[in-house]
């Protein structure tokens, strides 16, 4: 029987958590990383005992680390056999891997600026990884969503970055605004029917698809609609927190917008609304069911100022239909008094059967449903704030 693994990242390190098929019980591994922000984890599904995460300080910056052995001992791709990576002190040396925009031949300078809310001209500026997405095939072929907005990939294990330069040079690069989170470029989708198509979304610019493996892009936001833009409906510039497909039906994608939880059936080239009769359509994460394509879930919260959930109640909303009739469900989540938040990346599903979901909060509760989220347990309390929470089967 196969087995699930969690991997949680944190405010202040990270935590892998393991169980059997049943998902009652759970082995911790942790922290990980003590006092780091890790932004990120995930697991390669080609290699069950690769993991690269995102480590982040603002001491040291960004530093990748990476394990072979499902999380026993990490290290940065790229220290030198026999090398430390720490200083005398115990602090790491610097950035392990060095990620560096494409620039300019004729200025030096990236190849795009983009506008600040006051119309002045801002430099990109590398500051994390908010994304790291292995490929299907090879624990060694990984892409970086960072922020400034852009998307790097490596072909050796996180030794060395190449910006896929054709997403800020395609033309809509300048208009590109920050959301409140930073201009952060948080979701990587890898088609498994066609590895070169590769959908990506930032904040705030919108959803991006590539059909040729990163040398061209296009905007695929017709049918978002945004108040707070000066044209509701212009081609980039809208707030998209998160998107998501289920692998077998690639063409159908769902996302969760500033505001509206949309759906595309032709692989982005134009989204619907089917938020429905979801008591409030702001929220940040969303996903579909392993096994069920039409049934996905939301954590709507009150606000885009008050993000916590309505009425105090934590309620992970199911819609079986892929949208407009929701369901919430309770059942083992607090029904008052609870006003943490669930960000971007911190919900996930695995592949076991019954599909289990989890998802991380800000208040440090890790919770999981092993019955396609029925019902739910807090698989672990107390935790600093979960940035990050990925899933997966392995043997």
């Amino acid at each position: 029987m196969s087995r699930v693994r969690v991997l949680v990242g944190t405010r202040k390190g990270a935590f892998i958590l393991t169980s059997d098929g049943k998902r009652q019980n759970w082995e911790v591994s942790g922290p990980h990383f003590a006092g780091w922000e890790i932004y990120h984890m995930k697991g390669s599904p080609a290699d069950p005992n690769r993991i690269y995460a995102s480590q982040s300080s603002g001491w040291f910056g960004q530093i990748l680390q990476r394990s072979d052995d499902a999380g026993k001992t990490w290290f940065q791709p790229g220290t030198p056999a026999g090398e430390s990576n720490k200083t005398a002190e115990g602090f790491p040396k610097g950035e392990s891997n060095k990620f560096v925009y494409d620039t300019s031949p004729e200025t030096g300078k990236p190849l795009t600026t983009h506008q600040w809310y006051d119309g002045t001209p801002h430099p990109w500026e590398f500051k994390r990884v908010w994304h790291l997405e292995p490929s299907l095939d090879d624990p060694d072929n990984v892409y970086a969503g960072v922020e400034d907005a852009a998307l790097f990939h490596s072909t050796d294990g996180g030794k060395n970055w190449h910006e896929l330069s054709g997403l800020r040079g395609h033309g809509t690069g300048p208009a590109w605004q920050p959301g409140a989170g930073g201009m952060c470029l948080h979701t990587i989708i890898i088609d498994p029917s066609n590895p070169k198509k590769i959908y990506i979304a930032i904040s705030a610019a919108g959803a991006f698809r590539t059909d040729d493996a990163g040398k061209t892009w296009k905007p695929i936001n017709r049918g978002l609609h945004s108040l707070y833009i000066p044209n509701p409906t212009a081609e980039v510039g809208h707030c998209v927190h998160h998107v998501a497909m289920n692998p077998a039906r690639p063409n159908v994608l769902f996302m969760q917008k500033h505001w509206d939880v949309m759906r595309s059936d032709d692989g982005g080239e134009n989204w619907r609304e089917v938020s429905g009769d979801l008591p409030t359509d702001f929220g940040f994460v969303i996903d579909v069911h392993a096994h069920e394509p039409d049934t996905i879930f939301v954590v709507p919260i009150k606000s885009d100022s008050e993000h916590f959930p309505l009425d105090g109640k934590l309620r992970v909303f199911r819609s079986k239909s892929g949208g407009n009739e929701w369901e919430p469900m309770t059942k083992g989540l607090p029904q008052r008094d609870c006003y943490v938040n669930v960000l971007r990346d911190a919900m996930s599903v695995d592949t076991l059967d019954p599909c289990g979901v989890y998802f991380g909060t800000s208040g440090g509760q890790v919770y999981g449903s092993a019955d396609g989220g029925t019902s739910w347990t807090a698989i672990m309390r107390d935790l600093p704030a979960v940035v990050s929470v990925e899933a997966q089967a392995i043997p």
